[in-house]
């Protein structure tokens, strides 16, 4: 396998993943665009805080897209179509369970979820009522989820792009149509979103349904505790990293207003640099996957070189980006003196960003691909200890030191996902447990 030819699979499956990242955040603007024109500010902060519970739910549950496509790649590797339908029953099935256990317990999971983001009762009443309404299409968007990362792991990264940008443009078809249409005001935003969800998917049963060999091919499972074990550790790794983005916020809210706000245009830096990065992560779990199952270390040995070639070339070219453009890009993201000055006395840690974090991308795709869930779990378990001891030694520091210290805890924690985790793959290899 040469390298022009890695290259051309990396791409071929990172630019649709790229291009799905960068068109979820038009949906968040566009909703946002339609609440704003109804009159109340509280509609803005309600679905904002509405967006949060929901996406501390999706956050827990990617396990269910990485651990799918992690299995599918091994068997789509191995030629094996039986356990490659298989565990799309098998993850469909996890989906609906926990679809269902969400819907069991919908009031009090949003009582508790309002009650740590505590919004004020007026914000809180039209959240509830955003929650109440929008948690019905769960199950649909787990399926979604479970659907996306079997076609990923089929080194199939366009059938979900094309779903995810369907399924926002016809969110924002249907809420501009009943909210200015049928004048069913801040409700109408929740029931687009509603009836979007479920139209995807319908559309992603469609097209999994009429996949080649679907109807034809006798199911076989994999084992149901490898299922679990792998999911499971993938579950305690996302509360790891929802835990650190959770203290980002809170902790800087702890420092000041200018530093909650500065900090939160901040972080945009790191989420851009991570639309582009997720893409490439999303080919390494694919094609990572995919080499251990056809048992070929070659493919393997090219991929993950290849892998960090484009994670070490993208990084350069961000960071120097950063470098040079942060006045004019934070221009764009905030109008006010005191947080530019604020962001500019921290250039530093935004040029940093790219260079620090790439290696967690990359090594995350790699270890989704190779299934072994243990390493990430650990790995993330040790950087966030490490991220927390550095903000709780830093908590009696002085407020400009202290967001510096938040940030050092922040790119270490990053740094340490990528460092350990390419450590603990050199010694796989060298120990010849991989294949």
């Amino acid at each position: 396998m040469s390298v022009k030819c890695r290259n051309k699979d990396i791409l071929r499956l990172a630019v649709p993943a790229i291009f799905n990242n960068i068109t979820v955040p038009l949906l968040g603007i566009s909703d946002t665009a339609i609440v704003g024109h109804l009159g109340n500010d509280v509609f803005l902060a309600a679905m904002a805080v509405g967006a949060m519970m929901f996406n501390v739910i999706f956050m827990l549950c990617g396990f269910l897209r990485m651990g799918t496509t992690g299995l599918t790649a091994q068997a789509n590797g191995a030629d094996d179509r039986a356990t490659v339908f298989g565990i799309l029953r098998q993850a469909s099935y996890i989906a609906l369970a926990i679809a269902m256990v969400v819907l069991a317990f919908r009031n009090i999971l949003a009582e508790g979820l309002l009650l740590v983001i505590s919004p004020d009762e007026n914000i809180a009443a039209y959240a509830l009522g955003y929650f109440r309404i929008v948690v019905w299409s769960v199950p649909a968007q787990l399926a979604v989820m479970a659907a996306s990362g079997w076609f990923i792991g089929r080194k199939n990264t366009l059938i979900p792009m094309l779903v995810a940008v369907a399924t926002n443009i016809l969110n924002i078809i249907l809420s501009v149509t009943l909210v200015y249409g049928f004048h069913m005001g801040f409700e109408g935003v929740a029931i687009g979103t509603l009836s979007a969800n479920w139209a995807a998917f319908i559309a992603m049963a469609i097209i999994v349904a009429g996949t080649d060999g679907f109807r034809k091919t006798r199911f076989r499972n994999v084992p149901w505790k490898q299922f679990f074990n792998l999911n499971t550790d993938l579950f305690f790794r996302s509360a790891c990293i929802m835990g650190v983005s959770l203290a980002m916020t809170s902790v800087g809210a702890r420092i000041g207003e200018t530093t909650l706000a500065a900090n939160s245009v901040m972080l945009q830096f790191f989420l851009f640099f991570s639309y582009f990065m997720d893409g490439f992560a999303f080919a390494g779990e694919a094609l990572v996957g995919n080499a251990v199952g056809a048992r070929s270390q070659l493919l393997l040995t090219t991929t993950v070189r290849a892998l960090l070639r484009w994670g070490v070339a993208l990084s350069l070219i961000f960071g120097a980006v950063y470098l040079i453009a942060t006045p004019n890009i934070v221009a764009l993201l905030a109008d006010s003196r005191d947080v530019s000055d604020a962001i500019e006395a921290m250039k530093g840690w935004l040029v940093a960003i790219p260079v620090v974090t790439v290696w967690a991308f990359i090594f995350d795709g790699v270890f989704i691909g190779l299934a072994r869930s243990r390493p990430l779990l650990v790995v993330t378990l040790i950087a966030s200890v490490v991220f927390f001891c550095v903000v709780f030694l830093s908590k009696d520091t002085h407020s400009a030191e202290r967001n510096s210290f938040l940030w050092l805890a922040f790119e270490t924690y990053l740094l340490l996902r990528g460092v350990l985790l390419a450590a603990k793959f050199l010694i796989l290899q060298r120990k010849s447990l991989i294949l």
